[in-house]
């Protein structure tokens, strides 16, 4: 009987402790749920507050530039400034008086690798730019031989290019003035090139009524080309989701590269800005996302690369930015030419026509 009051007792004694443990853990359970509770709200809180403090700074950052450019741009003695100019410097007047560029672009693609080269076919002299319309609904391609020439060919179709003996098939649209440079892109049926007699002009052709539809003055002094290895390319032109922009470089900043967004339709300048890129040793550049993607040549025979990059959005840098190699054969490509909607790099080496299929990525926000 004793004996049976000792088991029951150690019995109770040993289902205490088991009570105990299970009460402890329960707290340590509630307790740890809490501390997790608390990091969620901390780190929600820290993130709002670095977003709001990125779009504060580049807020900041928008005025800053856009005083400079006021100060810049202003009324030059013994210049005549033409009504298109004075328009533009009035757009900037009122842009930042609104102070709305706290994000330009929605945009969120950049390149993470190139997936494939073609080889499409070699037509041409060493120079020059080709391009197929960017614009929705169209198949065209067209083709700017050389850098300073006047009439632009005219495919229906990527197969009739790539089929046809020399431009034996191609329309040939005779422009009013000779384009300068590479810097050309076609959107919407329209031709976008670069004229430079005295003043650099941004020309707005209508391809299907072969007529000029706009023109305007490019609002910066003392020009230089914009890069170290094709110096026939005084300003480049560029299109990717967000529409127009122009690559350019001046005396004044003349180490690096600077790009600004324009209005397609009025070829009005929406903003300017001036990049970390370096022109030495660049050879063509072009824009995705509102990310700017210089390729410069490397001492590796036969390879060019991504050296540097300049976000408008401040959402990639240099270091984010990945590591990707030109698998290029020939001499240094003379234009780099994007189209948003295939995701295809149209580029020009040495006379050869050349198509990059890229691979993108999500642009990580900070």
């Amino acid at each position: 009987m004793r004996g049976l009051v000792v088991l029951v007792t150690l019995v109770c004694f040993a289902s205490a402790q088991h009570q105990a443990l299970i009460d402890y853990l329960e707290r340590r359970l509630l307790a740890i749920e809490d501390r997790i509770s608390l990091w969620h709200e901390q780190t929600a809180r820290y993130a709002s507050e670095l977003r709001e403090l990125k779009q504060q700074m580049v807020v900041d950052r928008v005025e800053r530039e856009l005083d400079y450019l006021e100060t810049q741009n202003g009324a030059q003695p013994c210049v005549d400034v033409d009504d298109k100019l004075i328009e533009q410097q009035v757009t900037l007047v009122k842009e930042k008086q609104k102070a709305k560029y706290s994000k330009l672009s929605d945009c969120s693609d950049m390149i993470s690798s190139i997936k494939a080269m073609k080889i499409l076919k070699r037509v041409g002299g060493p120079k020059g730019m080709w391009t197929k319309d960017t614009g929705r609904g169209s198949g065209k391609v067209f083709i700017f031989n050389g850098t300073d020439e006047d009439t632009i060919h005219e495919f229906s179709s990527i197969q009739d290019f790539a089929r046809s003996l020399g431009m034996s098939l191609s329309k040939n649209l005779k422009l009013p003035s000779a384009w300068k440079g590479t810097g050309h892109v076609v959107l919407n049926n329209y031709a976008y090139y670069i004229n430079q007699v005295e003043e650099m002009m941004v020309v707005k052709y209508d391809m299907k009524n072969g007529s000029v539809t706009d023109s305007a003055v490019f609002p910066v002094q003392d020009h230089l080309p914009v890069y170290g290895l094709t110096p026939e390319t005084v300003m480049d032109l560029a299109v990717d989701e967000e529409g127009l922009w122009a690559i350019y470089a001046t005396r004044q900043n003349e180490r690096y590269i600077s790009m600004a967004k324009m209005d397609a339709n009025s070829l009005d300048i929406e903003q300017m800005w001036e990049t970390n890129c370096q022109r030495e040793n660049a050879e063509a550049a072009f824009v995705i996302c509102g990310t700017l993607y210089v390729v410069y040549n490397t001492k590796q025979p036969g390879r060019s690369r991504i050296q540097c990059v300049f976000d408008v959005n401040d959402m990639v840098t240099n270091e984010e930015a990945p590591l990707v190699y030109f698998p290029k054969r020939y001499g240094a490509h003379s234009s780099l030419k994007y189209n948003p909607q295939e995701q295809l790099l149209y580029a020009w080496d040495d006379g050869y026509q050349i198509l990059y299929k890229l691979i993108m990525k999500k642009k990580l926000e900070i």
